[in-house]
């Protein structure tokens, strides 16, 4: 039997591809919660320093597997089914919401390492959301990411509305939720969703060699910075302010930070262990 989801561990990097090219990777709540799982398994594994998300065949992710026996809201629900089968009541498809494609897209932002998507193809709903939620995003060239929810006739969901004006701005953000058109790969670039857009046949390659980068660094700095940055655009400036020195007197506790400080000093190129 195939293998809906493929994991692999290579050279400190967590490999979390997305494997029902028949389904564009329309996500299944079996997926869902297995990526959940792999996520906060690579932030307590030390041995594990940077993640990436991909796909396989012509789509990244084109939403919630609407059609894989689990109730959902729309394109970027990924739910679960009211409890005992029962007729669903008010109150059922913001639980869904919450404990399905919130749960998701939290489990990216709040990864200890860093997360890097390679979007092959189409990324559209959640899938799209799955994409913005990561650290840093890189795009093949035939990639086109979707606000698709408009198109059904709903609300984004999986943290859209949250993300997008963060990333772009809020008027941005309305354009591409309120018409629902395809942004191209270069196009996403241009507003600022993706870092790199790269032939299709080097999405790989260039993933590759971006995390193992990642997984050479200074691990739990870059998981203070990941947190600092998140944070910071909720934050007052008090509170980013203190949160930063907060942050650099616990990585001042780590053995990367003394090899950092050493390295400078003896003129040589640091080691780091991700410790």
């Amino acid at each position: 039997m195939v293998e809906d989801l493929l994991h692999t561990i290579e050279n400190g990097v967590s490999w979390i591809t997305l494997n029902r090219p028949e389904a564009m990777n329309a996500v299944t709540w079996d997926q869902r919660e297995r990526i959940i799982a792999l996520l906060g398994e690579a932030s307590a594994d030390p041995d594990v320093r940077a993640v990436v998300l991909t796909a396989t065949g012509r789509g990244f992710c084109a939403g919630a597997d609407l059609r894989g026996g689990s109730t959902s809201a729309g394109p970027g629900g990924t739910g679960v089914p009211p409890a005992g089968g029962r007729t669903s009541v008010p109150g059922d498809v913001a639980r869904t919401i919450r404990l399905g494609a919130q749960r998701l897209i939290a489990a990216v932002l709040d990864c200890e390492k860093p997360v890097i998507a390679a979007v092959n193809g189409t990324a559209a709903g959640i899938g799209a959301h799955l994409a913005f939620a990561c650290d840093l995003v890189l795009a093949a060239e035939p990639a086109k990411f979707i606000e698709v929810f408009v198109r059904r006739g709903l609300v984004p969901d999986g943290g859209g509305a949250y993300l997008l004006p963060r990333l772009i701005g809020p008027q941005r953000a309305k354009e591409l939720m309120f018409f629902g058109d395809a942004v191209t790969a270069h196009d996403a670039r241009e507003l600022g969703l993706v870092n790199r857009v790269v032939p299709a046949e080097e999405l790989e390659k260039t993933a590759r060699e971006w995390a193992e980068r990642l997984a050479q660094g200074p691990t739990r700095a870059l998981a203070l910075t990941k947190q600092l940055v998140n944070a910071s655009l909720d934050s007052d400036r008090s509170a980013a302010f203190a949160a930063e020195a907060a942050a650099q007197e616990i990585n001042m506790t780590t053995r990367d930070a003394n090899e950092g400080v050493a390295s400078f000093v003896e003129r040589r190129t640091p080691r780091y262990e991700g410790r």
